[in-house]
C-alpha cells in the first residue's frame, strides 16, 4: 500500500467502514427480530419488527452518506494531484534575489 495513490486508500478505508457499519446494523436488526419472536403479544412483536426495519433503513442511509463522502474526498484528492502535476512550477522571488546578489559579487 506504500506505492498506492491516496485516493485508492481513501476508497478502501471507506469500504471497510461500510462493511463494519452494515455488519453492526445487521447484528442489531437480528437482535430486534429475535425479541419480536419472543414477544408475548402482537403489539410488542410489531413494535420490535418496526424497530428492526428502521434500524436497517437508518444504517443504510448512514453507510450511503459515508460512501459518498469518501468518494468525494478521493475524487477531490485525485483531481488536486492531477492539477498539481500539470501546473508549471512557481517562480520564486528568492531565486531572482540570489541572481542579483551573484551579479553584484561578480562585479566587485
Amino acid at each position: 500500500m506504500a506505492d498506492a495513490d491516496l485516493d485508492v486508500v481513501i476508497r478502501q478505508l471507506a469500504k471497510q467502514q461500510y462493511k463494519g457499519l452494515m455488519a453492526a446494523a445487521k447484528k442489531r436488526r437480528d437482535r430486534y427480530v429475535g425479541l419480536a419472536a419472543k414477544a408475548k403479544n402482537g403489539e410488542a412483536r410489531a413494535r420490535f419488527k418496526q424497530i428492526a426495519k428502521d434500524t436497517m433503513l437508518q444504517a443504510t442511509a448512514a453507510a450511503r452518506r459515508l460512501q459518498i463522502s469518501a468518494d468525494n474526498a478521493a475524487d477531490s484528492y485525485a483531481r488536486s494531484m492531477r492539477n498539481a502535476a500539470e501546473a508549471p512550477p512557481p517562480v520564486k522571488k528568492v531565486a531572482k534575489k540570489a541572481v542579483k546578489k551573484a551579479a553584484r559579487k561578480a562585479k566587485a
